[in-house]
């Protein structure tokens, strides 16, 4: 039960140190001027500064949730090997 329950905290240690380096780098990353949530959308651009810095959220997004759904599967098996090993 210990085996499992440091492997599955090692995977989260893991994950969250994936998550933790790329909100890092994100906010690291030059900011747009009308970063504002409230903000009027502006007119479409054809800015490949503004399609890359899309396209690098986009996938630091896909990352995160990757890497926080293997988090979560690992709990899940993490809490099985415990109710297995109640069970016995």
């Amino acid at each position: 039960m210990a085996d499992a329950t440091t492997a599955a905290r090692d995977r989260l240690d893991r994950a969250l140190n994936t998550l933790e380096r790329k909100i890092h780098e994100l906010k690291l990353a030059p900011v747009v001027p009308d970063d504002d949530l409230f903000a009027l959308p502006a007119p479409p651009s054809n800015s490949g500064e503004d399609a890359e810095r899309i396209a690098a959220l986009e996938a630091a997004g896909r990352e995160a949730s990757e890497a926080l759904a293997r988090a979560a599967e690992a709990v899940r098996e993490a809490l099985a090997d415990v109710d297995a090993d109640e069970a016995a």
